[in-house]
């Protein structure tokens, strides 16, 4: 029996490893729960799956369910909340496996805390390789223990490396969508509007990720991500613009041959890799082989998209360069959803903190956190000075 402890219980991810757990009840059992700011979610997680543990995000939320869950009679489950609250469950002493899900790096602490404390850890926030990556990374080794991935990019990497050694590897290949915009012209960039980057020609997930992945700084991520979960540096890491996104990755091996991973557009299939990791145990997630009709692919035009671009420049520089790009990236983001600023904006703004940030590695995640907070205060003066700048903007209904 597996004890799984869970950071992000109610987004997409934790809600799909708890329906794994439930298809499995004889393998996995959930003992510690960070379920944010959903009460009614963590409530009814509480109900179901009666963790030692759960942590809610604000105080007053915790006191609520601790009170709903005396007066149903399971005043035994703990209930804690904040930084600390997630910090406690990544570390739970009963937990064996941890699945970081938080979006952000606000569970950024927690992931490494969960490391630290020598457990195995499934990761499926980007946010947390990118901005300490390296100190995630090196604690994992330290501790001789797995990073296991739960994106499916990641996922498939990790699958295909099943077939040979890491000295045998030329590069590998992330697939990408393209997004909406693969055949807009760059001439029409600033008057895309939030509906029409929302509108997703391929995944539903959540505002930040879908703009993400309009701007291809979603792949630009998972390129960070590759480079620090498999050792790679950046040059050794490719982006393929296949818009059917069938196939999920690729590995290239010395001799020529490549490995290329496909299934079902499922997420509960690589977390289930994950939990059972080395093992493969029996699913129902089928893919149907006799659709593997078409499939298209060209190289990523990061002119038209300058974000894959400055993530490969701050995977390259490493350090402080990757915080400030993910820091300014969630406030541009959410500045163009706000329509404060225009699509175009969001590169620029991005490029300039990353410039202003400082070279050199953190030392420590207090050191990540300081350089994090630093990179939104420079990316939200840039904010200001380009809404000042500009004429009000049509607003869209979102």
């Amino acid at each position: 029996m597996k004890r799984i402890a869970i950071l992000g219980s109610t987004g997409s991810i934790g809600r799909s490893t708890l329906s794994v757990a439930e298809s499995y009840s004889e393998r996995f059992q959930i003992v510690a729960l960070a379920a944010g700011s959903n009460l009614e979610a963590a409530f009814e997680q509480a109900l179901r799956w009666k963790p030692r543990l759960v942590s809610l995000h604000f105080e007053r939320d915790a006191g609520a369910l601790r009170a709903r869950l005396k007066q149903t009679g399971l005043s035994d489950i703990e209930v804690v909340y904040g930084t600390a609250g997630t910090v406690k469950v990544a570390t739970h002493a009963e937990a064996d496996f941890v699945v970081s899900a938080i979006v952000g790096v606000a569970g950024l602490e927690a992931t490494y805390e969960a490391v630290k404390a020598g457990k195995t850890v499934g990761v499926a926030n980007k946010e947390c390789l990118v901005a300490a990556g390296e100190l995630i990374t090196a604690e994992a080794r330290r501790q001789g223990k797995p990073l296991l991935p739960i994106d499916s990019e990641h996922n498939a990497v990790h699958q295909c490396l099943r077939g040979g050694r890491m000295e045998e590897v030329e590069r590998i290949w992330l697939t990408a969508s393209g997004g909406p915009f693969l055949s807009t012209p760059r001439s029409e960039f600033s008057s895309i509007t939030v509906e029409q980057a929302l509108n997703h020609p391929t995944w539903k997930m959540g505002k930040r990720i879908t703009i993400d992945s309009a701007t291809l700084m979603n792949k630009g991520f998972e390129v960070i991500e590759a480079c620090r979960l498999f050792h790679l540096p950046p040059a050794k890491v490719e982006v393929l613009v296949h818009p059917q996104s069938t196939i999920h990755s690729m590995v290239e091996f010395i001799d020529g041959s490549i490995l290329a991973q496909f299934s079902v557009t499922d997420m509960r299939l690589p977390i289930l890799y994950a939990l059972t990791y080395p093992e493969r145990i029996q699913s129902d997630m089928r893919f149907p082989v006799g659709n593997l009709r078409h499939l298209d692919f060209c190289p990523p035009d990061m002119n038209k998209f300058p974000c894959l671009r400055l993530a490969y420049e701050a995977a390259e520089a490493g350090g402080a360069k990757t915080v400030a790009l993910n820091a300014a990236d969630e406030v541009a983001v959410a500045a163009f959803l706000d329509d404060g600023i225009g699509f175009d904006d969001i590169p620029r703004i991005i490029e300039s903190a990353v410039s202003a940030s400082k070279s050199g590695t953190m030392g420590s995640i207090a050191e990540v956190l300081e350089a994090d907070a630093e990179a939104r205060r420079y990316a939200q003066e840039r904010v200001f000075e380009l809404q000042k700048k500009s004429a009000p903007r049509a607003t869209s209904v979102v």
